[in-house]
Parts: C-alpha cells; structure tokens; sequence
C-alpha cells in the first residue's frame, strides 16, 4: 500500500511539474522571450529540457525523502551489498552448522538408541541380580538358622566343659581318698602275708582233701552237662512254642506310601485300601502261598486316618506297621501311622559337617561311623522319617562309602567332613547324601 501510495505522489508531482513546464514554456513561446540571447524558441526548449530536469530531481528528492529504502538504494547500494555478501556468508556457514547438528542429532539418536537397549539390557540384568539376591537372602536365612543352631551347641558344650571341671575337682578329691585307702590296704596286706603263711600249711592239707573231692566233682560235672543240655533242649521248646515262626517284628514297616491330602474322603479310603493289599502282599512274600495274609486294621483308626488326610493341605505319609510280632496263622494285626509329607533338604543343601583327628589307620572306620550316626540323629531331629527297626533314615552308595574310608586311611592330621543332600528329600526319606572331604593334611 506505502509503494502504490509513492508511486501516485510522483505522478501526481510529475505531472503538476510537467503542466508549469509547458505552461511556462507556452508563455515564453508567446512572449517570444530569451535568456542567455537565445532565440525564443530554442529559449522555449531550454525551459521544456528544465522543466524535465527538475522533474527528475524533484521526484528522486519526493522519493529519497519519503522512502528509506530509496535513499538506501541512492545512496547506500555498496553498503547493502556488503551486507548482502555478509549476510549471505553467515547463512552459509548457518546452513553448514546446521548440516552438522543436523548429523550430530543423528549421531545422537544412534546413540540414545544404543542407550536405550543397553538400558533394556541393564533392566534384564538388574531383574536377574533382583532374582539372584532373592535367592542369596533366602541362603543367608537358612545360614542364619543353622548359625542360631550352632551357636545353641556351643552354649551346651560350654555348659557340658562347666560340669566336667566339676567332675574333675571331684575326682581330684576321691583319688587323694583312694591314696590314703591305698595306703591302710599296704598296711592290710602285711598283716594278711602274715596269715597268708599260715594259710599255706592249712591248704597243703586241704590240697590232699580237694584230690578226693575232684574224683566226686568229676562225676558231678558229666552229670551237670547232661542235665544242661536237656535244660536248653527245653528252652528251644518253650520259646518256639511261646513265639511261634516270627516273620515281621513289632514296629515293623509293612507298606509305606504317600497320600494327597485335601480330598474327598472315599478316594482317600480307596488309597488307603491300596496301601493296605500292597502290605499283604508283602506279608505273603515273606510267609509265602497257602497262607491267610488278610490285613487286619482297626476300623476307628482307619476312619480317623482317612479323616485327618482329607483335612490336610498336605500329603502325608502312611505308615502300615507290625502292632506285634506276626506269627505264622495268627491274626495280621496291623497299626496306622500318619505323617506330613514336608521337605526337609533340599538337592544340594548343607547338612552337616564335623571336624576329626586321624591318628591312625584303624581311625578311619570309626570316624565315619560316628559321622553318619550324627547326621542320622540331625536328620530325624529335622523331619526325615526312621526305620522303626534300626533307626536309620540315610542311603548312602557304598563304593561312596569304601572310596571315604580309603581317602581317610591314607590321611593324617586335622580333617573336615561336610555332608549335602544328594536330592530333594522329604519326610518319607530316605536322604541320599554326599560327602567331601573339605580339607585334609596327607602323608
């Protein structure tokens, strides 16, 4: 709009200027005036060329006046230029570094890319030390545990180390006693050599007495063999008649299986009728054929069993037992025992582990049996079922076992034996073991 604006005035003016122009060049014409002794009509031109000039002039200064970017033009053209040329390097080089941000953004969107897998790989990572420090927790309780286990050991042997110090004053006062006893049976025994010689003539009459009573003892003696000998001829008799053909004892283990708990009550009869036929069976096995080996069980025992298992959120093992001795034709009388099924190792986990002076050979023997007694009591005192019979809850191969007696043969010194849980094992047991010989100093 400010251009068209311009553009109008300079018409307007060039106009109005080119009007006085021709007007005044008219008059002139008319007048016949001169200037500078000109003739009038080349007078007449001079004022048109004038008249034109100021034109131009005026209409510039109009423009120069009113418009800024005129004068720049005028007047300011190389200055505009080197701007231009300036302005122009600064773009230039504004568009290089905006090429080069433009590959540093790339650059660096790579480079968040490549942060973020490594973030989704360190998060991968974390989960799996979350994990593993989970699992390490739940080791350093069960340490913890076995710690507070030891440490109630400690405390008794240090209460047992107490009362054997006390023993040992007391000993100290009854062998100073047994000194001074010592010392009147000195004084005894001087006086019974005194009789002890009289007593030698009496016995040399004696010895002539005894050679008659042995000739009489003689015959009492072949006498007495035959009366013993028919004696345990009666006894053998008594005790077959008393016990009869024993082929399970009291307590004995007759069929062992593990029921699901937290079921209807008929299916767990129903398993627990199994059970029962898998002990007759083995009681046949034992008696062998032609022989009743109907397992007797008592209802209300078997009710309450059946009762307790389908109360439990567990299973449970069910023992079948001997309530007495079993005899050949008498009654199957049998016992139901019920415990849960827990874990009580895990595959691999610690058991238990003692250290030991071998000394000798012969020590080697010993020191395993004592070893394997230890983890048995620890074992049952844990959750693991025993043998009724022998007590025993543990298996362990016996080339393992030759192999552990021959490292221990053939070493010396100060030895740590540690023994883990081969398996998962439950409260049915058995618990398979493995045992290391932690540290050994050999010959």
């Amino acid at each position: 709009m400010y251009g068209i604006i311009l553009i109008a005035v300079m018409v307007a003016t060039g106009g109005a200027i080119a009007f006085i122009g021709d007007k005044l060049g008219t008059k002139i014409g008319k007048k016949r005036l001169s200037i500078f002794g000109l003739r009038p009509r080349h007078t007449s031109m001079v004022i048109t060329v004038l008249t034109g000039i100021l034109i131009t002039a005026f209409s510039i200064s109009a423009m120069a006046v009113v418009s800024k970017d005129v004068r720049t033009a005028l007047f300011g053209m190389e200055e505009l230029n080197a701007q231009m040329t300036s302005t122009k390097r600064a773009l230039d080089e504004t568009t290089a570094n905006l090429a080069q941000m433009q590959e540093e953004f790339e650059h660096a969107d790579a480079e968040l890319n490549n942060a973020h897998s490594e973030i989704s790989r360190l998060k991968t990572e974390q989960d799996e030390l979350t994990a593993e420090s989970e699992r390490l927790k739940a080791g350093n309780e069960r340490l913890e545990l076995e710690n507070s286990s030891l440490t109630a050991k400690n405390e008794n042997l240090a209460s047992a180390n107490e009362n054997l110090a006390a023993n040992n004053k007391k000993l100290d006062a009854q062998n100073k006693n047994l000194a001074d006893t010592n010392k009147n049976l000195t004084n005894a025994n001087e006086k019974l050599s005194k009789a002890n010689s009289k007593l030698e003539s009496d016995n040399k009459k004696l010895s002539e007495f005894n050679v008659t009573l042995t000739s009489d003892n003689e015959k009492l003696t072949q006498s007495n063999a035959e009366l013993e000998q028919h004696a345990q001829n009666l006894r053998r008799g008594l005790i077959a008649i008393r016990e009869g053909d024993i082929a399970f004892r009291a307590g004995e283990i007759l069929a062992t299986s593990v029921i699901r708990g937290s079921r209807e009550v008929e299916e767990i009869a129903f398993d627990l009728n199994v059970l029962a036929d898998t002990a007759s069976r083995n009681i046949a096995e034992r008696f062998g054929s032609g022989v009743d080996t109907s397992v007797w069980i008592y209802q209300p025992e078997f009710q309450e069993a059946v009762e307790n298992i389908a109360a439990s959120n567990k299973d449970m093992v069910v023992r079948i037992t001997a309530a007495g001795n079993l005899v050949r034709g008498e009654p199957i009388r049998t016992s139901l025992s019920i415990y849960p099924n827990n874990e009580v190792y895990r595959a691999g986990e610690f058991v238990f582990a003692e250290e030991y002076e071998v000394a000798s050979e012969d020590d080697a023997d010993s020191i395993v049996q004592k070893f394997l007694a230890e983890i048995n009591r620890i074992a049952v005192a844990k959750g693991v079922l025993p043998d009724p019979i022998t007590g025993s809850v543990g298996v362990m191969e016996g080339s393992q076992l030759y192999e552990l007696i021959d490292e221990l043969e053939n070493t010396r010194g100060k030895i740590k034996l540690t023994a883990y849980a081969r398996e998962d094992t439950r409260s049915i047991g058995p618990i398979r073991l493995n045992i290391r010989l932690e540290w050994e100093a050999k010959i």
